[in-house]
């Protein structure tokens, strides 16, 4: 039986270290080795973030946490809820005429998508009615025009939009149709329907 021998040391080639392999297992040795620099930086860098978060979010509450964010986002869902609902009781009875800017730009977005194919461009009617005369054949009212979007005209061709558009889109391609009354565009579709006052 051979003498117990003390811990060896083997020499690192690059820096010249002694490295310690005292420990022997079934003739695997550990040795002690120096972890690389990049990862040591790396974990500092984990140790510096851990402690700024700490601070941040536990220490002084500048930042939000979980359940302040889901706070926050419950709140802006039951909002966005609450202005969805506002806007789709908008009906035939209720719709108002809009008159602004924004309104009947995005009413005009809505036409030349959906209506120009069949009313043309600038309203003079081709398949459709020509939208620019006095001449209306479901009335010339907010309402009317809300309505015939709603429901549509089957027997003419013309589709009922309530599942494409919303109640709001509905409203501001209505009420930029009847800014084409009396724009008198080339070549007009000839008057149909009942004169509106």
């Amino acid at each position: 039986m051979e003498p117990h021998k003390g811990p060896q040391y083997e020499t690192d080639e690059l820096t010249g270290d002694k490295i310690l392999a005292g420990h022997d297992y079934d003739g695997i040795q550990e040795l002690d080795n120096k972890l690389p620099k990049w990862w040591l930086w790396l974990f500092y860098i984990t140790i510096v973030f851990a402690a700024i978060y700490v601070l941040r979010y536990h220490v002084t509450g500048w930042g939000v946490t979980q359940e302040e964010e889901y706070s926050i986002e419950m709140t802006d869902a039951r909002l966005l809820s609450s202005q969805k609902e506002s806007t789709s009781s908008i009906d035939a009875s209720n719709v108002t005429l809009l008159t602004d800017e924004a309104s009947l730009l995005a009413g005009k977005g809505i036409y030349d998508k959906s209506c120009a194919v069949c009313h043309l461009p600038q309203g003079q009617g081709l398949v459709g009615p020509n939208m620019t005369d006095e001449y209306w054949i479901h009335g010339c009212s907010i309402n009317d025009l809300f309505n015939i979007i709603v429901v549509g005209v089957p027997e003419k061709g013309m589709i009922s939009w309530v599942n494409q558009l919303t109640p709001v889109q509905m409203q501001q391609v209505a009420s930029y149709i009847l800014t084409l009354q009396g724009t008198n565009p080339p070549n007009p579709k000839e008057p149909q329907g009942e004169k509106c006052e």
